[in-house]
């Protein structure tokens, strides 16, 4: 596989797409989203893997963002996504609700090929009145009345995550983060940025076989060194709380987070020009 560089991959994401992103405890792919505000990229349609964190509330407090479909949007221990609440209550973007078993289960529809899944545990919770897509039926294979939820697949346009490692061939080791694997195995296309390039096929290593998505799932890769942080990566390093703080307070105002974007996000020329 050819290498492109962090800018290149984020040059692969039109506006628009709707561009699924896995939390900030799950490989999220925070230099990734902050080479898409770079970019000025518009109208993104947000999906949460199945919650939403750093990275979806950047993209939003930079205008990049049309809609998110989520089961939650959080920064965790630091508290509300701030920039989430304004762009909800100024009617900048619009939210469609999820629970986290529903848009697994979409995602392994597609994973699967199929149009729709069944689920049970949402039946009876107000969420079902809100969501026309989804078809309460009778199970057709009960011999007594007994309700199911229909779920359609989702396959959105663009996985995009941060894993370790790749190797040449394309294939990403994405550890005990198997969801991932469907995430890529229902999307268009799969974006991924790695910590580094191994000199070997990593399917072809027993011991990391089992934790890699195949390189006929992966569209690009590109190397960015740390870049899940502020997130933590695994065992290669921590969450940056001090960083997170530091967001979560600046972002709380629309001159704060210009100002946060300006300190870790903008280049320089763009700094200058804001």
């Amino acid at each position: 596989m050819p290498q492109i560089d962090l800018d290149q991959l984020a040059a692969g994401v039109p506006d628009g797409a709707m561009l699924a992103l896995p939390p900030d405890n799950s490989l999220s792919p925070a230099a990734f989203a902050h080479a898409l505000v770079r970019r000025g990229v518009r109208g993104l349609r947000l999906l949460g893997v199945p919650v939403s964190g750093y990275v979806t509330d950047l993209l939003i407090g930079a205008g990049c963002v049309q809609s998110v479909h989520t089961s939650a949007v959080t920064l965790g221990e630091a508290g509300t996504a701030p920039r989430f609440v304004a762009a909800l209550a100024a009617g900048r973007i619009t939210v469609t609700d999820s629970t986290c078993p529903a848009i697994h289960t979409g995602l392994q529809a597609a994973e699967k090929g199929v149009p729709f899944m069944p689920l049970r545990g949402v039946i009876g919770s107000d969420l079902v009145a809100h969501r026309p897509d989804w078809k309460v039926m009778d199970n057709p294979f009960a011999d007594h009345p007994d309700a199911i939820l229909l779920i359609p697949a989702l396959s959105p346009d663009i996985a995009a995550f941060h894993a370790v490692c790749a190797d040449p061939h394309g294939n990403v080791y994405v550890g005990r983060r198997r969801e991932l694997a469907t995430l890529a195995h229902a999307a268009k296309r799969t974006l991924v940025t790695v910590e580094r390039i191994v000199d070997f096929n990593l399917l072809e290593d027993e011991r990391m076989a089992p934790g890699t998505i195949n390189g006929l799932y992966v569209e690009n890769v590109a190397v960015a060194a740390r870049g899940a942080w502020p997130i933590g990566l695994l065992d290669e390093y921590p969450l940056d709380a001090a960083h997170f703080a530091e967001y979560a307070k600046l972002a709380r105002t629309e001159d704060g987070f210009r100002t946060y974007l300006e300190r870790h996000v903008l280049p320089p020329a763009a700094q200058a020009a804001a």
